[in-house]
């Protein structure tokens, strides 16, 4: 299986015969789908099913479900999850049933995901929440304190990981001081460098092992104050892979985000030389996916091995009742109100 080092979106529900055929030729390691993707679950199981046709092999197919503001599956046909900050809430007065209750609460998510074929959930986000920091994060954080978002970010991990999904980790090194929404905008973060070890980067440095990883499209101005995360080899590798000691798979976060600069290839190459392992490319627009498709590499070396490990940890979930553990998780936050 010989694949490149990207991911794909798509344009809308099902593939068109231009989007089977470039798949095809471009071999994108994986894809990742949104909203415009979906319809209600025959419809997903099917584009699933027609994208790992196009690249001939299980492809990992992604998808951002973390509960709250940010789920692409939804009503009617799927449930609307807590956000990350009820369980941290929980955790302030029982940190016990809240570990339990996103432990469980991911299964949940996990068992829709698996049903539908995919595999990855971009899920936890340890970021911290910084009352100075735009809402992009808000309550997607799991809270003010390394120690406790460390903890609740494993337990949700592992709920996936037992369903059957992959986890991703985000946004390293962090994104909860970003002023600014990095979709739109490129977010630079003052703070000092010690003080963002100690804090920010310290939730990222407990859940190093995991197998994925998302960079921040922020720049840490006292590291290095001309490149976001995403296209600093400084940030990458004394911060990431250094300090934090990440030594799984890392990819880019979006490179269609407004944050980036320059063109799609240029966007390319900078996260694959400041040390990204494989391009996200999300928004399915196919001028831009043949840009970052050219500059994207055959996957090799130890971004291939890091990929290979991950895939590895793939497993076929015993089978649960959704509906059962979400009823379990809404009686654990119902103490918190």
């Amino acid at each position: 299986m010989t694949s490149r080092a990207f991911i794909a979106g798509c344009a809308g529900p099902n593939l068109s015969a231009t989007e089977r055929s470039f798949f095809r030729d471009a071999e994108p390691w994986g894809f990742i789908l949104f909203a415009r993707n979906v319809a209600d679950p025959d419809q997903v199981r099917a584009l699933v099913a027609d994208l790992r046709e196009a690249v001939g092999w299980v492809a990992p197919v992604l998808i951002d479900q973390e509960g709250g503001r940010v789920q692409r599956l939804r009503p009617p046909h799927w449930t609307d999850d807590p956000p990350a900050e009820a369980f941290g809430s929980l955790y302030l007065s029982d940190p016990t049933a809240a570990l339990e209750a996103v432990r469980l609460n991911s299964r949940a998510i996990a068992a829709d995901l698996y049903a539908l074929g995919i595999d990855v959930d971009c899920l936890p986000c340890a970021d911290l929440r910084h009352p100075d920091g735009h809402g992009i994060i808000g309550n997607r954080a799991y809270g003010t304190e390394p120690i406790a978002v460390a903890a609740l970010a494993r337990a949700a991990a592992v709920g996936l990981m037992e369903g059957g999904v992959l986890p991703v980790l985000k946004h390293i090194p962090g994104h909860g001081r970003a002023p600014v929404d990095s979709h739109e905008k490129l977010p630079v973060v003052t703070a000092k460098r010690g003080e963002l070890e100690g804090m920010d980067f310290a939730a990222f440095r407990d859940l190093s092992d995991l197998p994925l990883g998302m960079t921040a499209h922020v720049v840490y101005a006292d590291i290095d104050p001309d490149r976001p995360a995403t296209t600093s080899l400084v940030v990458l590798s004394e911060v990431v892979r250094g300090s934090i000691g990440f030594d799984g798979m890392l990819m880019s976060d979006d490179l269609s985000m407004g944050a980036l600069a320059g063109t799609m290839e240029t966007r390319a190459r900078d996260a694959l030389a400041a040390g990204c392992d494989m391009l996200l490319h999300c928004n399915g627009k196919m001028e831009e996916m043949e840009k970052v498709a050219a500059s994207a590499p055959v996957l090799t070396g130890e971004a291939y091995a890091r990929a290979a490990k991950a895939l590895a940890l793939r497993v076929t979930p015993d089978p649960v009742d959704a509906k059962e553990l979400r009823a379990v998780v809404a009686a654990q936050l119902k103490m918190v109100g």
